[in-house]
């Protein structure tokens, strides 16, 4: 619809455009840089995509402080994503104690897979989708108060837009697993060592 605002004609906008949002950034403006000293300190590594290996960059596999300025990232503490993996999202870590409470040792990341802001996710008693079945669309920090029996989970369907990050203990603590959108037909899918897990949360602050 056009009308005529003193002698400018003006145009009121669509439906659809009143609609629109503003698509999610391209992974090329995702970066985080990480820091051999503590507090951001000593000889710096930006990076903008995949990286599998800190070392072919010139950069030690030791990193004692993060800044993640755009994006979430999964960090590895082993080179061509192996090891125990680190979810790290939007914001400052000052110290390696914020992310790995025993050491400094990390060797390659990535961006999270994330397409958007809605979240679903399915845990299953037993591999391939079977057994006992229950759907999550929030934080969850003890998986029994939810009526889950056993403190373990052997496979997972991740629906919707967004990773989630797995827990071994309660209240989102222990070794942390990503898991992002498809089927994960047994625990070995996300690189676990064990099914355990006993809290799951989504994964926030991508933007």
């Amino acid at each position: 619809m056009t009308f005529n605002l003193g002698s400018t004609p003006y145009r009121l906008p669509t439906r659809k455009e009143c609609s629109y949002r503003a698509p999610l950034p391209l992974l090329s403006s995702l970066t985080i840089t990480l820091y051999e000293g503590k507090h951001f300190t000593g000889r710096k590594l930006e990076v903008f995509g995949d990286c599998d290996n800190f070392q072919d960059r010139g950069f030690m596999n030791r990193v004692n402080s993060v800044r993640v300025e755009s994006g979430a990232w999964v960090c590895f503490d082993h080179p061509d994503f192996r090891g125990q993996q680190f979810v790290l999202e939007h914001g400052d870590y000052p110290d390696f104690y914020l992310w790995n409470r025993h050491n400094d040792h990390m060797g390659s990341c990535r961006p999270v897979g994330m397409h958007g802001e809605h979240f679903r996710l399915e845990i299953f008693e037993g591999c391939n989708f079977t057994g006992q079945c229950l759907e999550f669309k929030d934080d969850c920090p003890f998986l029994q108060s939810q009526g889950w029996a056993k403190n373990w989970v052997n496979a997972i369907k991740v629906y919707g837009d967004g990773a989630w990050v797995l827990y071994e203990e309660p209240n989102y603590r222990g070794r942390m697993y990503l898991v992002e959108r498809g089927d994960f037909r047994s625990f070995s899918d996300w690189e676990a060592q064990s099914a355990r897990v006993q809290s799951l949360r989504r994964v926030a602050n991508f933007f």
